[in-house]
């Protein structure tokens, strides 16, 4: 077995979620937090990143993914 030091191929939220989305795809999520440059939304345990994009923390909203970087574990949104 080959190491994988960082265990990104052993969590299984992340697994699911390559495996049942798309760039395209609209998703529905919780904004967690907001930074100067955009709103962290979280989807089923994982946090995607909607960039010059501002809510309140707590605010359900519908999202389109961007872009899915499978590498760094990571998802860009925008507003559906």
């Amino acid at each position: 077995m080959i190491p994988d030091p960082d265990n990104r191929h052993q969590d299984p939220k992340w697994q699911q979620f390559v495996e049942r989305h798309a760039v395209g795809d609209v998703i529905d999520g919780v904004v967690v937090d907001v930074v100067a440059f955009g709103s962290f939304v979280e989807y089923r345990g994982l946090h995607g990143l909607a960039f010059q994009l501002e809510w309140p923390v707590g605010t359900q909203v519908s999202v389109r993914i961007l872009a899915i970087d499978s590498e760094r574990r990571r998802f860009s949104l925008e507003a559906a």
